[in-house]
């Protein structure tokens, strides 16, 4: 008996034949697209020379595009996590009658067309609630730059700095309330209700068990949604607008430079947004973005 089951075995094994051209197809067809990827990259870093690039980072457009960059891709992060931590948090652990309409509402970002979404805030802004949102922003930042300056300075949302922070966080905080609902449905309920029958209330059961525990998901969704906000392009075109010296941030710049034909400039802009997402999906591995099933 022994021997005939050996023989069948021996047999079955025969008859499925070597892996070896499944494993060379699949990694024909990924290896093709890793390579281009590749192909993309190294052509736009060999496209000019370094003087080219480094004459062009020197020019006053580019430097207040990577300055305002970064400042409004800080913005957003930070505005994109103190919401998506609560609605993450609620999402994961209190079932709610809608609650399946509220998470396809919060998708709406991320499946959207970009120039769909700049175009549905320019038209919010043409509403009352628009005015009032302008007149609110006005009086904001009028107050704020009379404090720090001592001349006051009033700023709308439209076609001003506040329209491109509004442009990136519609996109970016999708991705971060995603993040943090998947973060938050990783953490044992377990530890939260221990708390409780502790003594604790939600509040401190969820600042002293909970948030700890979901750093490197926040982490994770900050740098997501850093990341997303740098490279956005589609809402801020519209919503903003692509004014030199005003709204213009990267992806901006490296619009203008191109229709006006400079080609350097564009380049040196396209490559400081592909070392800033190497650099973020560095850090996104080193610390657990993977983990987070992202």
């Amino acid at each position: 008996m022994n021997e005939s089951a050996h023989s069948r075995d021996a047999r079955a094994v025969h008859r499925a034949g070597s892996d070896l051209p499944f494993y060379l197809a699949f990694g024909a067809i990924g290896g093709a697209y890793v390579a281009l990827i590749v192909a993309m990259v190294v052509a736009e870093a060999t496209y000019t020379t370094p003087n080219a690039i480094l004459s062009a980072l020197q020019s006053p457009e580019v430097r207040y595009s990577i300055r305002l960059s970064l400042i409004s891709c800080a913005v957003t992060t930070l505005l994109s996590l103190w919401v998506a931590v609560p609605i993450g948090y609620f999402m994961s652990r209190h079932p709610f009658v809608g609650r399946s309409l509220i998470d396809a509402v919060l998708d709406i970002p991320i499946v959207l067309p970009p120039l769909v979404i700049g175009l549905c805030l320019l038209i919010l802004f043409q509403t009352p609630l628009g005015d009032v949102l302008e007149d609110l922003s006005r009086a904001v930042t009028g107050t704020l730059s009379q404090w720090f300056t001592g001349r006051r300075v009033e700023i709308g949302v439209t076609y001003e700095i506040p329209s491109v922070i509004l442009a990136q966080f519609m996109v970016a905080c999708a991705f971060a309330v995603r993040t943090m609902r998947v973060t938050f449905d990783q953490i044992h309920p377990r530890c939260e209700q221990v708390a409780l029958t502790l003594g604790c209330n939600r509040s401190q059961a969820f600042w002293r068990v909970v948030f700890p525990q979901a750093r490197r998901g926040l982490l994770a969704a900050g740098t997501l949604a850093w990341a997303r906000s740098l490279g956005e392009f589609g809402p801020i075109l519209v919503f903003a607008g692509a004014t030199r010296m005003k709204t213009e941030v990267l992806p901006t710049t490296v619009f203008l430079e191109l229709t006006t034909g400079n080609i350097e400039g564009a380049v040196a802009a396209s490559l400081i947004m592909v070392l800033a997402a190497v650099i973020v999906l560095i850090v996104a591995r080193i610390f657990g973005l993977r983990r987070i099933g992202i």
